[in-house]
Order: C-alpha cells, then structure tokens, then sequence
C-alpha cells in the first residue's frame, strides 16, 4: 500500500503480474494492491478477503473513511494505464471492462482494527525486487524449456535406435530369403538306436549351423 502519491506512483511504475490494484471509486485514496500466488486468477480471490481490502482503502481515504456507502474498484495491475500526461499517482485503464466494483455500506471497524494489528511497515528497493522476479522467472522457463528438448532428443534417439533395429532385422530377413534358407527338421527315435536316424540329424544340424555362420 502506498502512503501518498510518490509511493503510488512507484508502486504503478514497478508492479508485478501477479497483483491485484484497489481503489476507491471516483475519491483519493491510497492505492492497495495484493499479490497473488503465480498462477492464481484474479476471479479466485475470496469475497472476504475483496471486502478486507476495500475496508482497508476506506479506511486509507480522507474523504471515503467519513462517507458511507462508497464503491471501490479493483483489477489486476497489468490492466492499469498510465500515460505521461496524467499527474503523479495517477492512472486509468487499458479495458474498462476489466475492472470490478464492490459496494461498501460502512466502515467496519472490527476489520480495520485486525488489519491494523497485522500490519507491517517496510519500504523495498520495489524496481530492484521486479528485477529479480523477472530474472526468476527468465530461469524458470530456460530450465522448462532445457527440459522439454531433452526429452525431445530421448524421444529422437529412441526413435532412431528402433530405426536401427528394425534396418537390420530387415537386411537379415532380406539375405535370409535370397539364399532360401528354410530351418531344417529334425527327427529324433528317442527310444531307439537307429544309426542312420542319427547320421541325418548330424547332417541337418551341420547345415543348419553352416548356414547360419554364413549369415552372420
């Protein structure tokens, strides 16, 4: 939350993606923001936790803290325009559209009083903090994107290898078939002594292994 006008002015010029701008409609006030988790939608955030921060704005408004019945405004900070013409602090919208409102009847002092017990007054180098969730991110994607073509390659490379396999099972089918070799069967008296039964599976398995030796 920015304490005047400098401060909002800093806090337009070095947001994050990832925040949410309130506002008080139509008044001065200091301008809040909340900062989402990366990755949530700005249409998730819990009404209760929408109507914390419009309290907070009221209450951060000289003119809409004694007023009842006051609208805030709130969008995410990348819908925010600032052009150079406008004074410091100030901004408009890039899609009107894009801007929600909620209603506020009163203060709610039991509110206001819990956010002030919680509240915690630092002042951040905020360009430098964009710079480095910026580098963060930058290293998040490479490391994403170093992911992705690695598994590309394995994907590559195992495709190839199969490649390979299936180009040789091919070339041996292929000299297999030019040379007619067909396995030759074999006959075995288990419980007899025919020699000559004997002298065939010799010769048999002989060719059969001649012929494979040439093959390989």
């Amino acid at each position: 939350m920015g304490k005047d006008k400098f401060e909002n002015e800093d806090l337009i010029k070095h947001g994050w993606p990832e925040d949410v701008w309130f506002h008080v409609d139509k008044l001065s006030s200091a301008h809040v923001y909340l900062r989402l988790a990366k990755g949530q939608s700005w249409d998730s955030i819990l009404p209760a936790l929408v109507m914390d921060l419009a309290q907070l704005c009221k209450a951060n408004s000289i003119e809409g803290n004694k007023k009842d019945d006051i609208t805030i405004i709130y969008t995410p900070w990348s819908n925010l325009l600032k052009r150079g013409d406008m004074a410091t602090g100030q901004v408009s919208f890039k899609n009107p559209r894009t801007v929600k409102r909620i209603h506020v009847p009163a203060r709610d002092n039991a509110i206001v009083n819990r956010l002030n017990k919680t509240k915690r007054e630092v002042f951040p180098d905020l360009a430098l903090a964009r710079m480095d969730r910026d580098k963060e991110e930058s290293r998040v994607k490479k490391n994403a994107m170093r992911k992705i073509v690695q598994e590309e390659r394995q994907v590559q490379e195992e495709r190839k290898k199969q490649k390979e396999e299936s180009d040789y099972g091919k070339v041996f089918e292929n000299a297999r078939k030019a040379r007619g070799w067909k396995p030759n069967k074999v006959s075995e008296d288990l419980f007899g002594d025919g020699e000559s039964d004997n002298d065939d599976n010799v010769v048999s398995n002989s060719r059969y292994d001649d012929d494979f030796s040439d093959l390989l």
